[in-house]
């Protein structure tokens, strides 16, 4: 690994930040602790919320952490994710919106709620959290949905403050690289919760890169620490992507289960619930694709839901609050990687030791066999 990585992980694995409430400050801790990269996740939050979960973190971790940003969102769908939001929605976009609400209307009426405020916002508290963050640097900043300006990145760069923003193409690494940041994180397909893509584009949806395939051409294009994340749930999988050419890797669903996870117990417990056989991309919950265990809401409305984010976000959130209140696994958004039925439900520091003497038997294997197997 590249000495600044190595500084800041003793394994090489990171926790990835999951917003909603499932990356909370004793999760990010014992990772930390444990000799991972424990994160924050600051997306949905306001910025003082964000602050003080930072403090609550820098209580129970004296080791490296991380803090990720959602970035403000463009206007229109499929336009770059840049450092400025622009207000308002087209008209066209607006309408879909509203049909969507519309189908939701009965969602609305069984759990006895109004459905969320499309027009609640479009940056997420995005320059707020850059002030905190920059008066009060942590270790770690990670981006998604885009990479900032080349500003913002020197900033974080002359605060002590080492940057990645995830890619899932070659070229979006190669904007992470020309931005500035000090490493970039090569999303996979296989990734629960949200792609990391810097544009919405409907028109290349499915497209998406394995993370092996996207590690080995990141790897070839861009000259900066390659951090890969999608589906890995277990150290030979770790393994595998550095020697692809990452340089450490980025666990999500693998850490949801865990017993310091903030996650809904009937969200953990859905990991390997036999009901649950796979998962899919899904604009359904978010307006944005997402990967989730495939449930009844995901089914049927899953097909219309627009390339609305984060209007569509904003419209779900009180059926999501509601489901998950009721514990009805069949309207939450069940974020999870393909890697899910092989969920865990430890202490997230235990993993963390158990990743790492699996990576260590692998690479062993590995080294005691440099040409693969005999037959």
């Amino acid at each position: 690994m590249s000495s600044a990585l190595t500084d800041l992980l003793p394994h090489p694995i990171v926790q990835a930040p999951m917003a909603g409430g499932v990356s909370v400050p004793r999760l990010a801790a014992a990772v930390s602790e444990a000799g991972g990269l424990g994160f924050l996740a600051a997306g949905y939050k306001t910025a003082d919320g964000m602050y003080q979960e930072i403090k609550q973190l820098r209580s129970l971790t004296q080791r490296p952490f991380g803090v990720n940003l959602f970035m403000p969102q463009p206007e229109h769908p499929g336009a770059s994710t840049g450092s400025t939001a622009t207000a308002g929605a087209a008209p066209s976009h607006a309408a879909a919106v509203d049909v969507y609400a519309h189908q939701l209307a009965g969602e609305a009426a069984w759990y006895e709620t109004e459905l969320g405020d499309p027009d609640s916002g479009r940056d997420d508290g995005y320059d707020a959290k850059l002030a905190v963050l920059l008066d009060n640097p942590v270790p770690v900043v990670s981006f998604h949905f885009g990479v900032p300006g080349a500003d913002v990145l020197e900033s974080f760069r002359r605060a002590g403050t080492f940057t990645l923003a995830t890619a899932t193409t070659p070229d979006e690494a190669l904007a992470v690289e020309r931005a500035g940041a000090d490493a970039v994180i090569a999303q996979g397909v296989e990734a629960g919760g949200h792609q990391g893509t810097h544009r919405d584009n409907p028109e290349a949806e499915g497209a998406g890169l394995g993370v092996l395939t996207l590690v080995s051409q990141v790897r070839e294009t861009v000259g900066i620490p390659v951090v890969a994340a999608g589906g890995i749930m277990r150290g030979g999988q770790i393994a595998a992507v550095l020697a692809a050419g990452a340089d450490a890797a980025q666990l999500g669903t693998a850490f949801l289960a865990t017993h310091e996870s903030g996650a809904n117990v009937v969200h953990k417990q859905a990991l390997t619930n036999p009901l649950f056989v796979r998962t899919e991309l899904t604009r359904a919950f978010s307006g944005r694709p997402a990967r989730g265990l495939v449930n009844r809401f995901l089914r049927e409305h899953g097909p219309y839901a627009p390339a609305a984010y984060p209007e569509v976000h904003h419209l779900t959130v009180p059926l999501r609050k509601k489901a998950a209140a009721s514990g009805d696994a069949q309207s939450m958004a069940l974020w999870a990687g393909q890697g899910h039925r092989q969920a865990r439900e430890l202490p997230a520091g235990r993993l963390v030791e158990v990743l790492a003497a699996e990576l260590h038997a692998a690479s062993t294997a590995l080294s005691a066999h440099p040409k693969g197997p005999t037959r």
